[in-house]
Formats: structure tokens, C-alpha cells, sequence
């Protein structure tokens, strides 16, 4: 196994330890999710960057890569979900939110399973991985708000009121979740029309 499959499979391990550690009591149990999350992403970055550095291109990677960052990101959301609320009351991530973020990976997912069935490749597009890059933001952010309160003096640099909104690590978590939904719809959207010849002709 070459070294961006390994690290798509680290990806795998990486998200069970993120639920386990966030799910439960353990002192400190959001920083280290927090952690976790960002160890994760960062294996979703290195390894796609070294599979075409080295020309390590294998069909297990086309396969896994993309279905272990829908598990990571989605996992992350709906782990959210009726979540109590934060120190500072802010809801984590409503239902709906999730709802559209799952119901875009799954029918992107299906898309192109469809379209493998009739050998066609679908290759990612700019708006999906701009959407990418705005949900592990968000999660981040999302994490970041819950567990700030516990770095001390770091946790401080998380809190100032910059324009008068309150902390600025609450209103920028609000703001990410919008983006990040209103991106995940849109490319969703924009990715069916584009290939709706697909699965038109089978209506």
C-alpha cells in the first residue's frame, strides 16, 4: 500500500477516534475531537498533493479518497446535532443544516456510482472543493467556539470583540455554517445540471 492510500485509511481510523473521543466525558474531550479533526483534514490535503506529485494514482484511492472525506465531514455534522449547547449558548449545528449536507454527499455519491456503471469518470469540480474547504471550517469553528474556554490565555484570543457583534469566534462560527451550507447546496445543484444527461436518459 503506497503512502496516499495509507494515509486515506488513516483518514478511516482518524474519524472513528474523533467520535469516540467527542461522544465522550473525558476532561478536555472537545479539544482533542478538535485535534483529531484537524489531523484528519490534514491527511485529505497530503495525500491527494503526494498521490499526483509521485504519479501514485490507484483506483483503491479514486474510490476510498472521496468516500473517506464524506464520511469524515458528515460524521462531523450529525455528531453535532441536538448537541447541548455551548458556555455560551450557541446551538451547534441545526437538523435542517445536516440535512442538506448529507443529502448532497449522498446524491453526489449515487451520481457518480451512476455514472461509473456507464464508464464515465466525473471529475471533481471547483465549487466541490470550495465547498469542501468551507465545511471543514465550519467543523473546525464549531469546535473551536466549544472548547476555547479551556486553552487559557489562547482561549482569551478567541473572545474579543472586534466589532461589536460579541466574541468574534461566535459570530464567525455562525457565519461559516451559512457558507458552508449555502455552498454544499449550490455545487450539489450546479454538479446535477451539469451531468443530467446521465440520469435523465434513464427517466
Amino acid at each position: 500500500m503506497n503512502v496516499p492510500n495509507k494515509l486515506t485509511v488513516s483518514r478511516f481510523v482518524l474519524t472513528v477516534a474523533f467520535l469516540a473521543v467527542f461522544f465522550s466525558r473525558i476532561r478536555y474531550h472537545e479539544s482533542i475531537s478538535l485535534a483529531l479533526f484537524c489531523m484528519a483534514s490534514l491527511t485529505d490535503y497530503f495525500d491527494g498533493k503526494i498521490a499526483r506529485r509521485d504519479n501514485l494514482i490507484t483506483n483503491f484511492g479514486i474510490l476510498m479518497d472521496p468516500l473517506a472525506d464524506k464520511i469524515l465531514i458528515c460524521s462531523a455534522f450529525i455528531a453535532f446535532v441536538d448537541r447541548a449547547p455551548t458556555r455560551q449558548a450557541l446551538e451547534w449545528m441545526p437538523a435542517w443544516m445536516v440535512v442538506v449536507v448529507v443529502a448532497r454527499e449522498l446524491a453526489i455519491t449515487g451520481l457518480r456510482l451512476l455514472a461509473a456503471s456507464k464508464n464515465v469518470v466525473l471529475a471533481a469540480e471547483r465549487y466541490g472543493k470550495h465547498k469542501t474547504i468551507s465545511q471543514i471550517v465550519c467543523i473546525i469553528s464549531i469546535l473551536v467556539l466549544a472548547s476555547h474556554v479551556d486553552w487559557g490565555w489562547l482561549g482569551k484570543l478567541f473572545s474579543y470583540d472586534l466589532f461589536g457583534f460579541g466574541p468574534w469566534v461566535v459570530w464567525f462560527t455562525e457565519l461559516s455554517k451559512w457558507t458552508a451550507v449555502a455552498l454544499t447546496g449550490y455545487s450539489g445543484v450546479m454538479y446535477l445540471w451539469r451531468n443530467r444527461a446521465l440520469y435523465l436518459d434513464d427517466v
